[in-house]
């Protein structure tokens, strides 16, 4: 872990670096995108005697991201072999899993939204001092995880209406439903394994839920082999072997930390057993504060779930399986993108708190070119290396084969486009989460998300059919390029900096998409909280000047 707050002691030393102020150029307009990303590669903050860490920026950067990087890099992964295991059966078979995951995943991400505000509320109960607070938390996530289960088994029993209306083929709509029914039947693993998860990122213990994913995805490789091809003596179930497994594997990772939660060394310092009882109190709170989130992630799956089920599936099921393909790829590249992200709102958070904008303000730009770097690269494998990367997820002896690689080839040529937007969009989301510029955000994501992924979607498919599915992701292609410059431009407007979250005098007054490892409240209690959290990186540091 970095050293927290402004003082970093080394070898008991005290290491402090005093930089000078840094100014645009003249003539040149604050806050133009190229300056803004390139001129902070040698930090200079505004204020000539701000104290920076001992530590480099880069590093302390990914000493936070690196466990949630490694996390996404692993659940990516899975889902990477499990499409290509898939695959063997047969490029419908691809698209049901596909389309069949991609539906059920969308009334969950509502819930999802909030599940994600167990890590503030556990955070800010240990800046508070009160960590035995902290279990009730987590234990109302699985309570409404139950009650979202129960919601989802008749949404899963309505799934084959809902691909029928689609207009998809009988084959596809088998398939779909097939896989679909059993994740849904399962789907309290998926949202108590999120609640749980979320209990030890606020613990400040994210490696736990590495290596609860690491395992539930070898569990669910394991199982897909079995179960997908009949090895070992076990029937051969194909798409619903690999849902079967899917479920099993997300039990693993629930299992985990489950199993930590309720041991006798956090039970001891934290009474996790004591607070199962409901408490419609503390679930109440978890939906005051999460549900901006909530609506945010929730409509942009909508529109995802459009996008390859309706307007990707009208140009028939090679489009479709094609569509999957390079799905499958933008997860590759956008999800470790996605872990700096998480990294960015706790280093944005952490020093909003601590009254330091400008250190604040360096390592969201760090965060974005470390992303734009490796999305970039991500571009340019798509474009090079196009028929091979589809090649992979293709069965040789489909009839289809050579339709399916083509479309998917020039598919890989148009992400490949959006790749540096999507790096800017992720990254600066969570900077701009982090400050706690959330509602804004929200905003302009469900506006260009639903002009542009559905309204322009749909607008190609009718106006401009002969692009065939390739008009559809032009619009999802514009929709992020957009979105990458709108929260550039919000970011560079630096309303950010006149937001103030916290009452630091009120260990309860918490706001939606604040980020629980982030703020002086965090800095405050790491040296008391150090055995909880299990962090044998964290060394003992002086609060600093200015912090509460």
């Amino acid at each position: 872990m970095v050293p927290l707050g402004e003082k970093a002691y080394t070898r008991g030393c005290r290491h402090f670096e005093v930089l000078e102020p840094i100014h645009p150029p003249a003539g040149t307009q604050r806050g133009g995108l190229l300056y803004a990303i390139m001129s902070s590669s040698t930090f200079q903050p505004e204020s000539p005697m701000l104290e920076t860490p001992a530590v480099s920026p880069l590093r302390e950067l990914f000493a936070i991201a690196w466990p949630t990087v490694l996390t996404m890099a692993s659940y990516t992964t899975m889902q990477f072999i499990d499409a290509a295991m898939v695959s063997r059966l047969g490029p419908v078979q691809l698209a049901g899993q596909g389309n069949g995951g991609l539906i059920v995943f969308v009334p969950l991400s509502f819930l999802m939204g909030v599940l994600t505000m167990v890590n503030t509320y556990v955070s800010q109960n240990l800046g508070a001092e009160r960590p035995r607070e902290a279990p009730r938390y987590a234990w109302a996530a699985v309570w409404m995880s139950l009650l979202g289960w129960l919601l989802m088994i008749p949404y899963g029993l309505s799934l084959r209406a809902i691909f029928t209306q689609a207009g998809h083929s009988p084959e596809l709509i088998g398939y779909e439903t097939a896989y679909g029914q059993i994740l849904a039947v399962g789907c309290f693993l998926t949202l108590a394994s999120r609640g749980i998860s979320h209990f030890f990122y606020g613990l400040h213990r994210p490696k736990v839920i590495f290596v609860a994913t690491v395992a539930g995805n070898l569990t669910n490789i394991f199982g897909n082999w079995v179960l997908i091809f009949g090895h070992l003596g076990a029937p051969a179930l194909g798409i619903e072997g690999a849902a079967i497994a899917t479920v099993t594997g997300t039990a693993i990772e629930l299992i985990v930390p489950l199993a930590l939660f309720l041991g006798p060394k956090l039970n001891a310092e934290l009474g996790t057993r004591a607070a199962w009882k409901p408490n419609l109190k503390t679930m109440r709170e978890l939906w005051r504060v999460g549900w901006p989130r909530s609506l945010t992630f929730g409509n942009e799956m909508v529109c995802w779930a459009i996008f390859m089920t309706y307007l990707i599936g009208t140009f028939g099921e090679a489009h479709n399986t094609a569509g999957w393909i390079v799905l499958r790829y933008m997860h590759l590249s956008f999800m470790p993108a996605v872990g700096i992200s998480v990294a960015v709102t706790a280093l944005v958070g952490r020093y909003i708190g601590a009254g330091k904008p400008d250190i604040a303000n360096h390592r969201a730009w760090l965060g974005v070119r470390v992303s734009m770097g490796y999305m970039g690269l991500c571009a340019l494998m798509f474009v090079l290396f196009r028929v091979p990367l589809a090649d992979v997820l293709i069965k040789q002896d489909d009839p289809a084969a050579e339709e399916i690689l083509s479309i998917a080839s020039q598919l890989l040529i148009c992400a490949a486009v959006f790749q540096l937007f999507d790096a800017m969009a992720i990254t600066l989301s969570g900077a701009l989460s982090g400050a706690g510029d959330t509602v804004w955000t929200g905003i302009v994501t469900m506006f260009t998300s639903w002009s542009f992924i559905v309204g322009g979607g749909f607008a190609l498919v009718h106006w401009a059919p002969q692009l065939q599915s390739l008009g559809p992701w032009l619009g999802a292609s514009v929709y992020i390029i957009l979105l990458g410059v709108a929260f550039v431009w919000r970011w560079n407007s630096g309303y950010w900096r006149t937001i103030k979250l916290l009452d630091h005098g009120t260990a309860d007054s918490v706001v939606a998409d604040v980020d629980p490892a982030s703020g002086p409240l965090a800095d405050r209690v790491m040296t008391s909280s150090a055995a909880i959290a299990g962090d044998e990186d964290v060394e003992p540091e002086p609060v600093t000047a200015g912090a509460p």
